[in-house]
């Protein structure tokens, strides 16, 4: 069963038993996406505009609120005042939705705006669907009921993957690096703090963290990482710099086995390659073998020749529909009000928006990078002959983590 017809048409027959049927149907609801398209995580912008544009086809062909959706897209340049910049522009447009994921300082500054423009313009007000960021805070101190968070965080995937890696007996010396912002912060703080709850033997014998998207060789961090005896190494890199980072490890025939949270993102399998077959594992909310992802993963590889990789996206337009049909409304107001609590079928089964500080509820994988022995039901993850395979399904109360959120509501 694909996932348009096990998603979208499981959300059909729901909604339409509510009656969701109104003025607005055949409306075109625009999305502005604020992303990188230049710079040096240009790749990873692409990958995510291309995915939105195929999903909002797809889902405006068929949705319970029978809507189109457009998304106009804005080059941010992966920063958070770019993205200020960028996020007026769009609501200048009238534009009332927003999405962005990559980064979570710009996450952070466009809830503050919107937070802002919300309050000073009452009947404007726009709606933030984060599908990437993945800062803990962001729905804890930082929580705003204009703000919706796709991916899991930071300590959800983290709670996963030291629960798969506490079994693990070959991991016993591990080496942390991280980008030097918010994000490899927290990977570092809640990797540390697992850890110690799960496997206290295990002797953590080096931490880095390196500028983010500057660093063009990260052979002197490899030497450090090779020099300390680590067997394990746990990195939230994404883009070009996990790509940098598997390179140098390849060209030092570093022998440690990576645990990673975006190994499986655009341009990352290339760069792993045949060097690296089963020393890769990463935690994600999916991967390609998922059988219910197929025919979108083929149909999105013959569209753009590249590969369905960041796989939240593949949320936000499904749940954006299904608020939209309970609401009977496109009022963005109305359409967040209906959202808190909503549970849609995905492709991995149920995903529920946690009404307490809108961080979505969903299983997580944990997959390691191995060499294709089933060609037809394995995917070929960038043309390497490589793929994921899949070692765990976490069901969504493994990862999910208390929050502290105190979220004021419009009215309250």
């Amino acid at each position: 069963m694909n996932f348009t017809k096990h998603a979208l048409g499981t959300l059909c027959g729901a909604m339409l038993l509510t009656g969701a049927a109104w003025a607005q149907k055949g409306e075109t609801v625009k999305i502005a996406w604020i992303d990188p398209l230049s710079g040096p995580f240009a790749n990873i912008g692409q990958n995510s505009l291309k995915t939105f544009q195929f999903v909002a086809e797809k889902v405006s062909a068929n949705n319970p609120a029978g809507v189109k959706f457009e998304v106009v897209s804005f080059d941010n340049k992966a920063s958070p005042q770019e993205s200020l910049t960028v996020l007026k522009a769009a609501i200048d447009q009238g534009i009332r939705y927003v999405t962005q994921g990559n980064g979570s300082g710009a996450a952070g500054a466009i809830i503050d705006a919107i937070n802002k423009h919300n309050e000073r313009n009452p009947g404007k007000e726009v709606v933030f669907f984060n599908n990437a960021a993945v800062d803990p805070d962001l729905t804890n101190s930082k929580c705003s009921f204009w703000h919706f968070r796709f991916d899991a965080d930071t300590s959800m995937k983290m709670e996963a993957l030291t629960t798969y890696m506490k079994d693990e007996k070959n991991v016993k010396k591990v080496y942390i690096i991280g980008q030097n912002y918010a994000h490899g912060h927290q990977v570092a703080k809640f990797f540390k703090e697992a850890l110690a709850r799960k496997r206290p033997d295990v002797q953590i014998v080096g931490e880095d963290l390196h500028p983010i998207g500057s660093v063009r060789d990260f052979a002197p961090y490899i030497a450090k990482i090779k020099a300390s005896g680590a067997d394990s190494v746990v990195t939230g890199n994404w883009g070009t710099d996990m790509s940098l980072l598997i390179k140098a490890a390849k060209d030092a025939g570093l022998d440690a086995n990576f645990y990673t949270y975006y190994a499986g993102a655009n341009g990352s399998p290339s760069a792993i390659g045949p060097m690296m077959d089963g020393k890769i594992k990463f935690v994600y909310i999916g991967h390609q073998n998922i059988p219910e992802l197929a025919k979108w993963t083929q149909e999105f590889s013959a569209k753009f020749k590249d590969d369905l990789s960041l796989l939240s996206t593949l949320h936000v337009l499904p749940t954006l529909a299904a608020g939209i049909a309970k609401a009977k409304s496109t009022d963005p107001v109305k359409v967040a009000s209906a959202m808190e609590g909503l549970t849609v079928k995905s492709f991995s089964g149920d995903v529920t928006v946690r009404a307490a500080d809108h961080q979505l509820q969903q299983p997580l994988y944990i997959a390691t990078w191995s060499k294709i022995t089933d060609p037809k039901k394995q995917w070929n993850a960038e043309g390497t002959g490589y793929t994921w395979v899949q070692n765990k399904v976490f069901e969504p109360y493994v990862s999910s983590t208390p929050t502290s959120c105190q979220m004021k509501r419009p009215g309250a």
